[in-house]
């Protein structure tokens, strides 16, 4: 006879699914009312610094930097690694400066058109890197962006920068990918959107499973590409050299 509580203690506990939102990120509104797409906690408070400000907060992560510099060994005082803290502050306000940025003013800005057509629409090839938030290492590659427009079209730069706007935060492909066909959605309302990404992680090429040449495919299909037969053209179109 089976001991009950032994059958307890073998039951899963709580899991992260079980115990908070599967992303509270693509549970919100793409775009806020003040244009902020998806802001984190401190999203404001940088698009509203002032140089002085800025500089400080290059100072804070200078001297963090510092400090882990230390900790792994190393002289922070020879000349190779100097400057070295200084340059890691500007350069990660760099890869995560889309959290600061509003999509509506400085990406879509005036390029949303009036205009009578309903077929696909595809930029594909657009290259991205970004930041694994698991690891804070890279990930690079390429996006696929496709949307059947309802009267309503973007300007074909602005699917560029809306894929960059979300790469340079801290990101996981999977969220980036659906971050990117919600405000596409969002913004125009067409019939459907099709994002589709292929990358390498350096986090799995240069460390744990070092398994290099290897490459991650996400997608999120949306309105009518969730049908089969539109969902396979438009992979037919992006494994065509022409279209």
């Amino acid at each position: 006879m089976h001991n009950p509580r032994h059958i307890e203690s073998l039951q899963r506990r709580g899991t992260p699914l079980n115990t908070r939102p599967a992303s509270p990120y693509t549970l919100n509104p793409p775009v806020e009312a003040d244009g902020f797409s998806w802001p984190s906690v401190g999203t404001r408070i940088r698009a509203d610094e002032n140089e002085e400000q800025e500089s400080k907060r290059v100072d804070r992560i200078s001297g963090a930097v510092k400090t882990i510099l230390e900790e792994l060994g190393e002289d922070v005082t020879r000349e190779g690694l100097a400057d070295t803290p200084q340059r890691y502050a500007k350069a990660m306000l760099f890869f995560t400066k889309g959290y600061q940025t509003n999509i509506m003013d400085d990406v879509i800005k005036n390029a949303v058109f009036e205009e009578d057509h309903d077929e696909m629409v595809i930029v594909r090839d657009i290259e991205i890197y970004s930041l694994c938030e698991h690891h804070l290492v890279p990930f690079f590659g390429k996006v696929h962006i496709g949307y059947i427009p309802n009267k309503r079209v973007l300007g074909l730069s602005k699917l560029a920068r809306l894929a960059e706007m979300y790469c340079r935060r801290l990101q996981v492909q999977e969220r980036l990918t659906k971050q990117i066909a919600m405000a596409l959605g969002d913004i125009l309302k067409p019939m459907g959107v099709a994002v589709v990404i292929e990358a390498t992680h350096m986090c799995m090429v240069s460390r744990g499973i070092q398994k290099s040449g290897s490459a991650t495919v996400t997608s999120c299909m949306l309105g009518c590409f969730r049908a089969h037969r539109t969902r396979e053209e438009f992979l037919s179109l992006l494994n065509k050299r022409t279209i």
